[in-house]
């Protein structure tokens, strides 16, 4: 069975950096694709970054240049660097994985595995 957990969140002032990490298990990587998504209160779910198994990246528009995803997969975890964090970045981030996919992509209804979250929270 496939499990996800997040781990990393917390409170920050605007411009701090936090790390995100989610340690997967139950499952062997051929050509999955692992991503990080946020949901603010009152607003949809939506696709931070995603990593596919070659490493290929994407970004959503907002938060390029300031996270990065990586994944380790010795060890079954992704990762999500966090820098210059802003107040609109406040959000509970999941961690999800899909078993196989052919392009990298941060369309949550892709992804059918969750993790329960992390809450990320940034004070101006």
């Amino acid at each position: 069975q496939v499990h996800l957990v997040e781990s990393g969140g917390g409170s920050v002032q605007s411009g701090g950096s936090l790390r995100l990490s989610c340690a997967a298990s139950g499952y062997i990587c051929m050509r999955c694709c692992m991503g990080w998504f946020r949901q603010a209160p009152g607003k949809e779910r939506e696709g931070v970054a995603a990593i596919d198994s070659d490493g290929r990246t994407t970004y959503a528009d907002g938060v390029k240049g300031r996270f990065a995803i990586a994944r380790d997969d010795v060890n079954n975890t992704l990762a999500l660097q966090m820098n210059s964090l802003k107040p609109e970045d406040t959000a509970m981030y999941y961690c999800a994985a899909v078993l196989v996919c052919s392009m990298v992509t941060r369309n949550p209804s892709l992804y059918n595995y969750w993790g329960q979250g992390a809450p990320v929270t940034v004070s101006s």
